[in-house]
């Protein structure tokens, strides 16, 4: 693998068996990931958008090999992690973490905010001193602009704004080199949104972070991300670097999440209105998942689904017709 790429997926699947009968047999499977591609370079913020259901959040845990993959690798600078246990897990534990996207159900309430940022240092540096770790979550805390004062006190004591950045910080706490930040601004009020955005920008330039900012909302993941992935139905349907997929999607995915981008120049657009909901990830459809409620769908869509081409430099999309020549509200 490059040396410039912090992680990378080959061909990775998830799938969720459904049990049936007395017997609870696998009669099906979700294929919550269906053969996701992807890396990630060292020092960049990646952006995955979808919608509810698209495998997004999936993606996150079973990089973080919360959840094992089916098949498929996951390769962590130049390790293969995907089918190590988890003893052979833990040196890794403390170079990725993850963001939550509910910082107080994330937060042990019994828990002062104290124990929960040492907690980690607990398991991946026994050696070190409680002193030693105490002193290590004072510095962890006022990196994410709060005081070293609050360490005895309580998750129910904080706003959502604060508990997120007490969640920031206990991601923070082992020194990680890769972040998966999972929803981790949807939660919080639209000024707090902007605030923990900046703070999470300031720290990946500060800490010289790898991350993969998973999100719904286009409009946020445009102001931290370098590249973003779309994914759709258990697969990535387009990556490219943030302002050209801004300014030129090429996939109808993209066009349509696009359209409904708030932009500050308030261009007139038409708000592109999705059909249906997304297909059941048990029985996807056939040839292209998104052709049953995509505007440009041909017949031929449905004989195959698209291979992940080349549209630009950098620019990915996986759709039958490339002549589309699709809108962006922010199209210069």
């Amino acid at each position: 693998m490059p040396a410039d790429v912090m992680i990378e997926t080959v061909a990775l699947k998830k799938h969720f068996p459904v049990r049936k009968g007395i017997l609870q047999r696998e009669a099906k499977a979700v294929r919550a990931l269906d053969g996701i591609s992807l890396t990630i370079r060292r020092g960049e913020v990646l952006g995955l958008v979808g919608e509810s259901g698209s495998g997004k959040s999936t993606l996150g845990k079973t990089l973080m090999m919360q959840e094992p993959p089916t098949s498929g690798q996951i390769v962590f600078g130049d390790t293969e992690i995907s089918r190590f246990s988890e003893r052979l897990l833990k040196p890794f534990r403390r170079r990725m973490q993850m963001i939550f996207q509910d910082p107080f159900s994330s937060l042990n309430p019994r828990m002062s905010v104290g124990d929960s940022l040492t907690m980690p240092l607990r398991f991946q540096a026994p050696d070190m001193s409680a002193s030693a770790r105490l002193d290590k979550a004072r510095q962890v805390i006022e990196t994410v602009g709060l005081s070293g004062d609050i360490l005895e006190r309580f998750p129910h004591e904080f706003s959502g704004g604060q508990r997120q950045r007490i969640g920031i910080a206990r991601a923070l706490i082992t020194d990680p080199e890769f972040i998966v930040a999972d929803e981790a601004v949807s939660a919080l009020d639209v000024s707090v949104q902007a605030q923990v955005l900046n703070l999470l920008t300031e720290i990946r330039h500060r800490w010289q972070l790898t991350m993969l900012f998973v999100t719904h909302d286009l409009a946020v993941v445009g102001h931290i991300a370098d590249r973003v992935a779309v994914m759709y139905l258990g697969k990535i349907v387009e990556v490219a670097p943030t302002r050209e997929l801004f300014t030129r999607p090429r996939h109808p995915y993209t066009e349509a999440l696009m359209s409904a981008v708030p932009t500050p120049e308030r261009r007139a657009h038409q708000r592109i209105m999705l059909e249906g909901d997304i297909p059941s990830p048990i029985s996807p459809p056939s040839g292209c998942a998104f052709r049953t409620r995509c505007p440009y769908a041909k017949p031929a869509c449905a004989d195959s689904a698209p291979p992940l081409d080349v549209r630009g430099t950098g620019h990915y999309a996986a759709c039958h017709r490339p002549e589309l020549e699709l809108a962006s509200p922010i199209a210069t």
